[in-house]
């Protein structure tokens, strides 16, 4: 067997609905199943999602508040007011303040932006903020990404004679601000289609309705903030994305280009990945270590040579960051591993003086990847006796709501179901580490903390081809809830194994069945090539690709995680040293098992990891239990018997047969009866024989070896046809006639002869068929290792 590292989670498919949409829009069963299994079954919304026909931009004043803000917002720029656009210092935060600095300078307005400093003054409107833009002269203040959590300060807004709008996407509370107007699409009177815009798309439907008419040339700034901001590329979101690659591709904004050039990325090759891990984290850079005005001022900016100056900034502290964010993760995991009631926690909430709090999301994250567990990362300010925090989750706990239980010791806090950010006193993290992890303990089982690969469907193999993949990209872009598909391969034979790449760190598979193959690609699964045994049939999923060298294009899967659901043997008879294939035996539930003295002072297994058994009957292999385990047959049984016993009935994970023993009985001669007849002859004619002093000369005379000699004696003395003292064998009166088998050591010899062949010197299938003939398969055990449902 080999565990998959994830639950596999693959979607049902309705095969009616799929063989409809093959047959109404001519595709291929892969894409009709992928669309079938993302819940697109209507043939019409089938052909909108894949060629975009009839897709249109919602009407912007089905959102609640639309008229009375665009009313507000024309009679400020009437009267020269100065506006202020108060945005957010993430990637969605930046797009969302230029998106609304673009289109008020374009109609004319008086308008400057800001943005917070995360470090001095934290998430979202402050006091102090709004009372420096009373100073200058604010009287209209537009919130972009952020907010709706902003209560008191609406009030401060209100108290010094300002208005203040709010454009955000973050989860509601249950007490709104008491702001001039809201627009968000998730408030609870609104009937806007679409939920789930970010917070530039928020800002983008503000600026429809402030033009009149859909501001396409803002797009490409509209995709990247929905993109980065992680929000579900479904519905309007899609829409956004969709067009915006196309300006993105054809951008002539400075800004973008320096950004792509300093990256070496070609702006004709742009896509979603390109914006997700190029663009977004270095528009993110700039806000995580300090203020996020450049990368504003970057995407403004209509002076080529003032872009690439500011791009190469922002690349630098892109490369700072990524410093940054791999010290401080070393330091966490350092902490849980040292930590006991850190390391045993359901949630873990960790923090340090000193964390920068710029990337304690990033940090958050790579905690949950490493050990699959809701994360707060928090970075300790002693002047304040005040902690800031980014927080992740897994599936089955959603952090807006069980942090909402927390208010009491949460001055500020917002997010999602999967991802939020806080404030509180220091005095309070062991409190809130507390009770989340008490509601965690409610609400989360032991399977819940394993990690979950969703998969879109179970496709065969002979459904791979080049058509079909190609077909499969008309479901781009691609990202939240409209993920690259993972497809699943069931019950595949591999045709080829290898590993590749510098120090072998990759693996290079060919998969068939059914007279079809596919070559598969692992980075990073190398190990895999010893993990899996010849003639094993597995299941893979992956991600599908067209590989194209040499001109030739051919298809191809991206390996995520494998799995072998049935036994496997690994044959390592002969293999020496042992220390070779040694290292490749899982350091988990792995048996030693050793039939003979001295086994183990030829074979080095002090330094593994595993238990050694000595086992010396047939009682002791009966009653070991071996379920789910890797048994190691270090040497060769001295009978048949024992091994059947160590087996019989029961379902272990892997067998690895070395089965070394000091002397080959097999091409060992056996004497035949001309022999015995020869020496009994031999005896009786000397009456007695000294196989000290003249046992090698007799051998060497007949053409024996010595131990035939030595054989054949010992065999006479148990039929009791001879006396051996101090080795002189003397010939005994002959009392009856006796078949040479009635003599233990001609049984033991004829036995271990037989049990070579069978073990040690058979073909591979014939040693896997000997295994399974004596080990029960049952079918409980088979559904305990199948891990996708």
């Amino acid at each position: 067997m080999l565990k998959s590292k994830t639950r596999w989670i693959v979607r049902e498919t309705k095969e009616e609905a799929v063989n409809q949409l093959v047959n109404q829009l001519n595709i291929t069963p892969l894409v009709a199943t992928l669309l079938v299994n993302r819940g697109i079954t209507v043939i019409e919304e089938a052909r909108t999602f894949l060629y975009g026909e009839g897709e249109s931009f919602h009407d912007p004043f089905l959102l609640l508040n639309m008229e009375s803000t665009i009313n507000r917002i024309r009679l400020a720029i009437d009267k020269g007011e100065q506006i202020l656009v108060f945005g957010d210092y993430d990637a969605d935060g930046v797009t969302s303040t230029s998106v609304m600095m673009t289109v008020l300078q374009d109609l004319g307005a008086k308008v400057e932006f800001y943005i917070p400093n995360r470090f001095t003054e934290g998430y979202g409107p402050n006091e102090k903020a709004f009372r420096y833009a009373a100073s200058i002269g604010v009287t209209l203040i537009i919130t972009v990404d952020t907010g709706i959590a902003a209560i008191h300060e609406a009030n401060v807004a209100k108290e010094l004679g300002m208005d203040l709008i709010i454009t955000d996407h973050h989860e509601p509370g249950p007490v709104l601000p008491n702001a001039f107007t809201i627009i968000h699409p998730k408030l609870p009177e609104s009937n806007y289609p679409f939920k789930e815009l970010a917070g530039v798309g928020v800002a983008f439907k503000l600026a429809h309705a402030l033009y009149g008419k859909v501001p396409e040339h803002l797009l490409d700034l509209v995709s990247i903030g929905t993109i980065a901001d992680l929000v579900p590329l479904h519905g309007e979101n899609r829409l956004i994305v969709k067009k915006g690659l196309k300006k993105l591709a054809e951008s002539n904004r400075p800004g973008i280009r320096s950004l792509l050039e300093i990256s070496n990325t070609s702006i004709s090759d742009i896509n979603e990945e390109t914006v997700g891990f190029v663009i977004g984290p270095r528009l993110n850079a700039a806000g995580r270590l300090g203020s996020a005005d450049p990368a504003v001022e970057l995407l403004l900016s209509d002076d080529k040579t003032t872009a690439m100056n500011i791009a190469e900034e922002i690349d630098a502290l892109n490369k700072e960051r990524q410093a940054i964010v791999n010290d401080i993760t070393n330091e966490a995991v350092k902490m849980v591993e040292t930590t006991p009631e850190l390391k045993n926690s359901s949630v873990l909430v960790i923090g340090k003086e000193g964390w920068n709090a710029g990337v304690i999301g990033i940090v958050a994250s790579r905690l949950v990847d490493k050990y699959y567990r809701p994360t707060i990362v928090l970075s300790f300010d002693s002047s304040t006796n005040m902690a800031k925090g980014s927080a992740r989750s897994i599936a089955g706990f959603d952090l807006f709501k069980n942090l909402s239980t927390c208010r009491d010791i949460l001055p500020h806090f917002g997010g999602h179901p999967m991802a939020a950010g806080m404030t509180l006193n220091i005095d309070n993290v062991l409190d809130l580490r507390s009770r989340l992890n008490e509601i965690a303990s409610d609400i989360l089982t032991k399977e819940d903390f394993i990690p979950l690969t969703e998969i879109d469907a179970c496709i065969p193999i002979e459904d791979i081809h080049l058509e079909s993949i190609q077909q499969m990209n008309l479901l781009q872009p691609f990202g939240m809830a409209n993920p690259k598909p993972k497809v699943l391969l069931e019950n595949v034979s591999i045709n080829q194994i290898r590993q590749i790449g510098a120090d072998n760190k990759h693996l290079k598979v060919v998969f068939e069945k059914s007279d079809a193959q596919l070559d598969g690609v692992g980075f990073g699964l190398g190990d895999y090539s010893t993990q899996i045994s010849p003639l094993a049939t597995v299941s893979v999923i992956g991600e599908l690709a067209i590989n194209e060298w040499n001109n030739i294009r051919k298809p191809q899967i991206f390996l995520k995680d494998m799995m072998v659901s049935e036994w496997q043997l690994f044959d390592v008879r002969g293999n020496k040293p042992a220390e070779k294939w040694l290292q490749n035996v899982p350091t988990t539930d792995s048996y030693y098992i050793v039939f003979n003295d001295g086994t183990l002072d030829r074979i080095p297994v002090q330094d593994v990891n595993g238990t050694t058994i000595h086992l010396s009957d047939i009682n002791e292999a009966e009653i070991l239990d071996i379920n789910g385990g890797n048994i190691i047959l270090l040497d060769l049984p001295p009978n048949k018997l024992i091994l059947e016993s160590l087996f019989k009935g029961k379902n272990p994970a892997r067998i690895y047969t070395y089965f070394y023993q000091k002397q080959n009985h097999f091409f060992s001669t056996i004497p035949t009866r001309e022999h015995f007849k020869w020496f009994y002859a031999f005896l009786s004619k000397r009456r007695s024989f000294d196989l000290y002093r003249f046992g090698n000369d007799l051998a060497t005379h007949r053409g024996w070896t010595r131990e035939t000699i030595d054989f054949m004696s010992m065999v006479f003395f148990e039929l009791d046809f001879v006396t051996i003292k101090d080795g002189l064998i003397t010939l005994n009166p002959v009392k009856s006639k006796r078949d040479l088998q009635e003599s233990i050591t001609y049984r033991e010899k004829l036995e271990k002869i037989t049990l070579e062949n069978e073990l040690l010197f058979s073909s591979y299938q014939e040693l896997k068929s000997w295994f399974d003939k004596r080990i029960t398969c049952s079918e409980k055990l088979e559904e305990e290792t199948k891990l996708w449902t």
